[in-house]
C-alpha cells in the first residue's frame, strides 16, 4: 500500500491534504494512509491555543477546527504522534490514543496499531532528562513549567514499548534517535545544518530514549521530524541469538510543511491483502498495557522502571502467548478500533471569537470506554482524584508553585545528557521560548485567530517542484559521508535529490513581499518550532 509520511505539520492540514490530492490526480495513484511525525497542532478553539508552548504571536487558528467540527473531512486516514508544539490539553484527553476528528487518529503518549496488517507504533513528545522519570502529572490550566513538561517523554512509555517482542513495521518519533546521523550522509547533513556539528561530534544530538527503542524494536522503517531537515539513514542491527537474519532499519526524517521544504515522502509498504481495511488494535500492545497498568504514576515523584537488579520482584512485563490469547478472546477476535469520536470542547467560530476562553481538564469518553473495556487506569481521572484529595492536594499545589518559580530541577537520570533540543547550538531555523520570563501570554494570551480564509502563502498548489520517480524506499541516500567518489563526482547533491530512490514533494511559494525570505536567528531554547512567519524578514 502507498503511505505518505509528513514531517512537522504545524497546523497546515489543508495544505497537506491539498498536496496529497494533487499528487493522486497527477500520478493516478491512490494513497492509503498518511503518517505525521508530530507538531500536528489539533487546535479546536482559543483555549487550545493557550496550551501550545509557543510565543503568542505564533498562536494562530488554522484549519484543524474545521475537521473537528465536521465541516471538512480528512481525505485519507491520518495517524499522528505528538511533538513539542501541540494543543497539549487536547492530546492529554487521549493518553492511550483515539480520534481527534473523523479519520484522524492520535497514537497517544505511546501506542501501537495495525492497518491492513502493517504494524505501526509511535511515541509522542521530546526527550528531556529532568522530566523523564516523572509521572504524567500535568493537567490544564498549565503554568509556565507544565506547559512544556506536558510534552516530555516519560520512562514508563519507553518501558512499555520495550516489552514488545513481535516485529514492528513502522515506528514514529518526533525527535531523532540519538546517533542515527552516524548511519547516513553525515557530511551532507552538516552542510545543510552546520549548527548541528557540535552535538553530532559529541554524539549528543537526539533522544537517547528513542535510540534505546530503535535498538530494541528494530523496525523496518523509522520516521521522525523535529529538526526541520530531510535526512535518510540505513542502520544495520546486530543479530540476536534468536534471529536467523540480521535486521535493518530505514530511517527518514522530514522537514516542516512550508514552501521549498522536503516535508513529504511517499513509500510503498508491503501489506496483507486479506487484512481488514479498518484501523485495528494491536493485541500484544493491549496485553502490555494491561500488564503495566499498576506502574502508572501521576505524580511529580521520580522513579525508575523495574529492572533485573535485585530490587524488584518483577521486571519482565512482556506479553505471554496466553495473555495475548486472553485479549483476543475478550474482544471476540474483533480488533477493529471503534469509530467513537465525539466533541469534547467548543469549536472555534470566527464570527464569535472567545479570546478569553480558558482551558479545562476534560475526561474524554473515548478514554473512559477504552479503560473500561480493558481494565486500565484512566490517567486523567487519576490526576483529578489526586488533586481532589485534601492532604495530597496541598502538597501537589505547593510543588507546582515551587516548580513555577524556580524551574525544573535537574533530576538524576539513567541518561547523563539532555540535548534533544540542541541545547548548545544556535539554530537559525527556530524561535525561542523565554524561560527567564516573557511568558505573560500564558495569562493574558493575546490570541490572534487567522482570518476565515487566510492568504495562501504558496500562491497555488498547481505547482509541485519535484515529483517522485518511484514509490520505493532504498538506502541510496544513506551513504557514509566518507565516500570520496561521491564527493568528486558531485554525487552529494545527487544523493540528496535521489534520497531513498525517490524525489520528495515540495511546495513552491513566496512570502507576502514576493521574496523567498530571510530566516531570523532567535535566542536558544529547548525545542524547535517553525511557522511561515519565521521565514519573513522582521
Amino acid at each position: 500500500m502507498k503511505v505518505a509520511v509528513a514531517g512537522c505539520c504545524h497546523g497546515a492540514l489543508d495544505k497537506m491534504y491539498e498536496t496529497l490530492e494533487l499528487l493522486q490526480r497527477r500520478h493516478r495513484l491512490r494513497l492509503d494512509l498518511l503518517l505525521c511525525c508530530g507538531d500536528f497542532q489539533a487546535v479546536r478553539n482559543e483555549a487550545d491555543l493557550r496550551c501550545m508552548a509557543v510565543p503568542a504571536k505564533y498562536r494562530h487558528m488554522q484549519a484543524f477546527h474545521r475537521y473537528y467540527s465536521g465541516e471538512k473531512k480528512a481525505p485519507v486516514l491520518t495517524i499522528f504522534i505528538g511533538g513539542n508544539h501541540e494543543a497539549s490539553n487536547h492530546l492529554q484527553e487521549l493518553p492511550y490514543g483515539g480520534w481527534v476528528a473523523p479519520s484522524i487518529y492520535y497514537l497517544g503518549y505511546a501506542g501501537v496499531v495495525k492497518y491492513r496488517g502493517v504494524r505501526i507504533g509511535g511515541i509522542s513528545g521530546i526527550f528531556k532528562s529532568h522530566d523523564y522519570r516523572k509521572g504524567h502529572f500535568e493537567c490544564p490550566p498549565y503554568n509556565r513549567q507544565t506547559i512544556r513538561s506536558a510534552y516530555h517523554v516519560r520512562n514508563i512509555e519507553v518501558f512499555k514499548l520495550k516489552q514488545l517482542k513481535q516485529p514492528m513495521d513502522i515506528f514514529m518519533s518526533h525527535d531523532w534517535p540519538r546517533s542515527i546521523y552516524h548511519f547516513g550522509n553525515k557530511k551532507q547533513l552538516l552542510k545543510k545544518k552546520s549548527f548541528f556539528r557540535q552535538e553530532v561530534e559529541s554524539n549528543t544530538l537526539g533522544s537517547p530514549a528513542a535510540s534505546e527503542l530503535l535498538q530494541h524494536l528494530k523496525p523496518a522503517y523509522w520516521f521522525s521530524a523535529h529538526l526541520h531537515v530531510k535526512f535518510a539513514a540505513l542502520m544495520q542491527h546486530q543479530m540476536d541469538t534468536k534471529e536467523q537474519l540480521p535486521k535493518a532499519t530505514k530511517f527518514l526524517a522530514l522537514d516542516k510543511c512550508l514552501p521549498h521544504r522536503d516535508f513529504l515522502q511517499i513509500i510503498d509498504i508491503d501489506h496483507d491483502p486479506n487484512a481488514s481495511d479498518s484501523l485495528e488494535y494491536d493485541p500484544e500492545w493491549l496485553a502490555v498495557l494491561k500488564a503495566t497498568n499498576d506502574l502508572i504514576n501521576v505524580t511529580q515523584n521520580s522513579w525508575n522502571m523495574p529492572e533485573n537488579n535485585g530490587l524488584h520482584a518483577k521486571w519482565d512485563y512482556s506479553a505471554t502467548e496466553e495473555a495475548i490469547k486472553e485479549v483476543l478472546e475478550e474482544m471476540n477476535h474483533n480488533l477493529k478500533i471503534p469509530v467513537n469520536f465525539s466533541l469534547t470542547a467548543a469549536c472555534y467560530d470566527p464570527n464569535k471569537p472567545q479570546r478569553h476562553l480558558e482551558p479545562v481538564h476534560v475526561i474524554n469518553p473515548q478514554t473512559t470506554e477504552f479503560c473500561a473495556q480493558f481494565g486500565l487506569i484512566d490517567i486523567n481521572n487519576k490526576i483529578q482524584q489526586v488533586k481532589e484529595e485534601g492532604s495530597v492536594r496541598g502538597e501537589y499545589e505547593e510543588e507546582e508553585e515551587e516548580r513555577d518559580s524556580t524551574g525544573s530541577a535537574e533530576e538524576p537520570s539513567e541518561y547523563n545528557t539532555d540535548s534533544s533540543g540542541l541545547s548548545l547550538s544556535i539554530n537559525p531555523d527556530e524561535i525561542m521560548l523565554d524561560e527567564e520570563g516573557g511568558d505573560e501570554e500564558l495569562s493574558t494570551c493575546s490570541v490572534d485567530p487567522s482570518p476565515d480564509h487566510p492568504p495562501d502563502f504558496s500562491a497555488s498548489f498547481s505547482d509541485i517542484r519535484i515529483m517522485p520517480d518511484s514509490m520505493m524506499v532504498s538506502s541510496d541516500d544513506a551513504m557514509d559521508s566518507t565516500n570520496e567518489e561521491l564527493e568528486k563526482s558531485g554525487g552529494s547533491k545527487q544523493a540528496e535529490e535521489k534520497s531513498l530512490n525517490e524525489r520528495s514533494l515540495k511546495r513552491i511559494g513566496k512570502n507576502e513581499n514576493g521574496n523567498s525570505g530571510v530566516k531570523k536567528i532567535k535566542r536558544r531554547n529547548q525545542a524547535i518550532y517553525a511557522a511561515e512567519e519565521e521565514d519573513k524578514v522582521e
